[in-house]
């Protein structure tokens, strides 16, 4: 039986193309590169999983290349990682600045890539101070951190700093699309969508969704299967629920609140959604900020259709309803009762001093 490779290593970018929703900072180290203008401290910083060490790796074997016959060679004897979680005392960062002093065998570079870095001990940042500021010309320090606030100031004034951005929803999407066709995987628009929202903005967790929910689906990702496994609320849920808050069926609405907590969907993840739910409506209403709306094609004609329905007075009064009761919810004694109580009063809106007619509980 072959091994498996998780999709994050397998389709782990080789060169700065292939690095997804990170153009600004690829273009100017390519730049860089071609015109012999790269700094020989460089710090990379973001979220996790945006493609810090990957850059970091692609820039060692490419300011390497250059002059070089071998298109395949990785040079991987003039690449030294050290991860700086585990090895951060003084003594591992005076093996480095020992090390640094030799010259490369082959190539013209010597890069050291520290993952981590705001791990560091105190004292081994203080050791590192001067190589830093004046490293031989065969060396080049990249250092990778998601906590930039974590390190010291005099090594950040002697760094070139690259902040790396959070991947967009649509990126990680238009990514995962490509993976899917290439693995012969058929999906739902909206499935695809579902899973780069919940990744929050790191690539590498899309594909470690996308991986676990493959093993689940197999070669067919339909939305309802991806919510099923990733225990999503769907977006259809919040339609349905709007509907009733529309027609004022405070009895329904209570009773289909029942069936979610019934699903073990949790209430506070519940009202932050719905608040969120009367954001997109608010936004599909002007076609200026429709632009915002990140959802797949099927959700956004469902949005269209049911925020002809809402009125704008009704959204921006749902949102703040939704939004107090989100904000009172972790301090709350009787948390059901809270929600229910939001949604009550979500049901009974009213305008121009006439009270909406209820039905009858």
């Amino acid at each position: 039986m072959e091994q498996f490779i998780v999709s994050a290593r397998k389709y782990r970018p080789q060169t700065f193309k292939d690095v997804v929703g990170q153009k600004a900072i690829t273009n100017t180290l390519l730049n860089a590169i071609e015109n012999n203008h790269l700094a020989q401290a460089l710090l990379f910083t973001g979220p996790r999983g945006v493609g810090k060490t990957t850059c970091a790796r692609i820039l060692a074997r490419k300011i390497n290349q250059e002059g070089y016959d071998d298109p395949n060679e990785d040079f991987s004897f003039n690449v030294f990682e050290l991860d700086a979680a585990s090895n951060n005392g003084v003594d591992d960062i005076r093996n480095i600045i020992d090390q640094v002093r030799i010259p490369p065998q082959t190539g013209k570079y010597k890069v050291y890539i520290i993952d981590e870095v705001h791990m560091l001990s105190q004292a081994a940042f203080n050791a590192f101070l001067k190589t830093l500021e004046e490293p031989p010309r065969h060396a080049i320090f990249i250092l990778a951190t998601t906590e930039k606030h974590k390190i010291l100031p005099t090594i950040l004034s002697r760094c070139q700093i690259f902040d790396f951005k959070r991947i967009t929803v649509q990126d990680a999407k238009e990514h995962l699309a490509e993976i899917a066709q290439e693995q012969e995987i058929t999906f739902e628009d909206d499935a695809l969508h579902i899973i780069a929202q919940k990744a929050d903005g790191a690539m590498r967790d899309a594909l470690s969704i996308f991986d676990r929910v493959v093993s689940y689906c197999g070669k067919n990702l339909t939305r309802q299967a991806v919510t099923e496994n990733l225990n999503v609320l769907d977006f259809e849920y919040y339609v349905q629920v709007t509907d009733l808050i529309l027609e004022n069926k405070i009895p329904e609405l209570l009773v289909m609140y029942n069936d979610i907590l019934a699903k073990g969907f949790d209430g506070h993840h519940f009202i932050a959604g719905l608040a969120s739910h009367f954001r997109d409506l608010l936004v599909c209403k002007n076609p200026a900020t429709l632009v915002l709306l990140e959802a797949g094609e099927h959700a956004q004609n469902l949005y269209k259709v049911q925020a002809q329905k809402s009125s704008q007075e009704f959204l921006l009064k749902g949102i703040e309803i939704a939004n107090d009761c989100d904000l009172k919810f972790k301090t709350s004694q009787n948390q059901r009762l809270l929600v229910e109580l939001c949604l009550m009063q979500l049901a009974s809106i009213n305008f121009d001093g006439e009270k909406k007619k209820l039905s009858p509980l």
